[in-house]
């Protein structure tokens, strides 16, 4: 299940909330997660993001996108018996993601390839970070990048 929230009243956005649950689920099927699990997406603005982003990170400036892991997980290596899971229905968490609609449009524009692509392609990005992938060095930056490139194509939104 992937819980989707808004940040402060009347944000709305019902056709970002769907494009960013088919990634986050086309993501975690192609990743081989096939229990319950919960993501909750708070999609915001860059204020919010901003204050989160300084509060979580220690980093005073809005991002596209954030994400807090629940689990420390090996990358390509599901495995649900060490998550933390929800005591009612066993789901596992996988943690939560933040995502900035203004930085996902301005983006979008700017890489040329549209907002749709861009809001998709952060929470494909974010949700490899749930399940343990990293950029930090150099052959796990390749890894993820090659992962986040399949699940694109399977969206049939790549590059």
């Amino acid at each position: 299940m992937t819980e989707i929230t808004r940040t402060k009243r009347n944000l709305g956005y019902p056709e970002t909330a769907r494009l960013v649950k088919r990634a986050v689920e086309c993501a975690l099927r192609a990743e081989g997660v096939e229990c319950d699990y919960i993501v909750d997406v708070t999609l915001t603005d860059d204020e919010t993001i901003h204050e989160i982003n300084l509060a979580e990170r220690n980093v005073d400036r809005p991002t596209d996108v954030l994400s807090f892991p629940m689990n420390e997980l090996t990358p390509g290596e599901f495995d649900p018996g060490i998550c933390e899971r929800e005591p009612e229905t066993g789901a596992v968490f996988l943690g939560d993601m933040v995502i900035s609609i203004p930085r996902c449009a301005e983006q979008g524009e700017e890489y040329g390839h549209g907002y749709r692509r861009e809001v998709s392609y952060l929470a494909v990005h974010s949700t490899l970070h749930l399940l343990g992938y990293d950029h930090m060095e150099k052959e796990d930056k390749r890894l993820m990048r090659s992962r986040e490139d399949a699940i694109m194509e399977i969206l049939g939104i790549g590059r």
